[in-house]
């Protein structure tokens, strides 16, 4: 892949430390990309990263993610399909982070979470591991697009907890996947759009087709910690994406910011996804064969109708008159031995000859070969 200098779709990206005076350690990339193998399909990353881990480890762990990410993408794009990308990346820049911090002794224990939506035309794939978080708005509804990979998730999920006991439990913040661990975390390619969906279907969805008027957000837990869906909608809903993204850290601050908060919003603009070309099946490509070829036969009848008609009313030609003078041919001429023989002289005779101008060769009147239009197919989606 090859960098582009201006991505096909808008984004707005904003972080903030919070209220409680740490280090901020989320870390973000945005990389528009287009195929170094002639492809016109524009490609887009986004990456945010949450770090974890005392002693600054954390924001260096956080910005090794997405630089690692981003420049596995950037090498590997024209070569893997889009959700291995996503995993190798994912898997090779936890890889690195751990040796790293096996070779240091302060950064010992660093790691992060990390959240990508990769974005080929008008397709999006996903990738997760640990609690940040991507959402999908859509026709005035909100839905969360990924998993928490918490203690807190996992309990809820085998129906250990209940969702009241989950707000305030101790163990909500710990985190059950990251990148840095010592073996390589499994990497959530689960993309889910509905409730009770099995994870081999929510698989299935990636690649999902983006339509004009969504929006993505991905947001690291400092924001979805004290700001509920209802409310991230409403101001993404009501609101221009910046000044959206502004207000939701201004809301999440008021309550005590925490923890430090980052929030990407990418757009998906009228006119800014490529229009694809309607797909034929071949049940309709039958059908527009067979009616083709009606047409083609009904025109042929009709034409030779018209023909057959214009003929029946053609006026006969007029004969031609007899001669009025017998031809007199001259007698036999014998050929003498070595001579040549005379040209015989034959008396002129006048041959009349019926003048007039021919008859136009009638029109074929038969129905324009106008070819049905095909359908426009619309794919089903969520």
């Amino acid at each position: 892949m090859i960098r582009s200098q201006q991505a096909h779709l808008p984004v707005v990206a904003l972080t903030d430390p919070g209220m409680r005076g740490k280090n901020n350690e989320d870390r973000f990339a945005v990389v528009a990309l287009r195929s170094s193998q002639g492809s016109s399909t524009p490609a887009l990353l986004a990456v945010l990263a949450d770090g974890i881990g005392g002693h600054r480890a954390g924001e260096v762990a956080a910005e090794m993610t997405v630089n690692l990410i981003s420049a596995y993408v950037l090498e590997n794009g024209d070569k893997l399909p889009p959700t291995t990308l996503l995993e190798e990346a994912i898997i090779a820049a936890s890889n690195t982070i751990y040796d790293h911090a096996q070779a240091s002794r302060e950064k010992n224990g660093m790691g992060a979470t990390c959240v990508c939506a990769y974005i080929l035309g008008d397709r999006l794939f996903t990738a997760s591991v640990g609690d940040s978080r991507i959402y999908l708005l859509r026709k005035r509804s909100i839905h969360q697009l990924t998993t928490d990979h918490t203690w807190i998730q996992e309990a809820l999920e085998r129906g250990l907890i209940s969702p009241e006991q989950a707000q305030h439990h101790p163990n909500s913040h710990v985190i059950r996947r990251f990148l840095g661990s010592p073996t390589p975390p499994q990497v959530d390619l689960r993309l889910r759009l509905n409730d009770g969906e099995s994870d081999e279907q929510a698989r299935n969805n990636q690649g999902l087709h983006l339509r004009e008027g969504d929006r993505l957000l991905l947001c690291s837990d400092g924001l979805t910690d004290l700001v509920s869906d209802e409310e991230i909608l409403s101001r993404l809903e009501s609101q221009p994406a910046h000044q959206a993204a502004e207000s939701l850290i201004e809301l999440a601050n008021q309550r005590g910011g925490h923890d430090n908060i980052t929030l990407l919003v990418v757009e998906v603009p009228p006119g800014s996804l490529p229009q694809p070309r309607p797909k034929i099946t071949r049940r309709w490509w039958l059908w527009g064969c067979i009616a083709l070829l009606i047409v083609a036969l009904l025109g042929g009848l009709l034409g030779g109708g018209a023909l057959w008609l214009l003929k029946r009313s053609e006026p006969l030609p007029t004969p031609t008159p007899a001669l009025t003078q017998p031809v007199v041919s001259s007698p036999p001429v014998l050929l003498p031995t070595g001579g040549q023989m005379p040209s015989p002289t034959l008396p002129a005779v006048l041959i009349p000859v019926q003048t007039g101008t021919p008859a136009t060769p009638p029109t074929l009147q038969g129905e324009d070969a106008t070819p049905t239009p095909w359908p426009t197919y619309t794919p089903q989606s969520w």
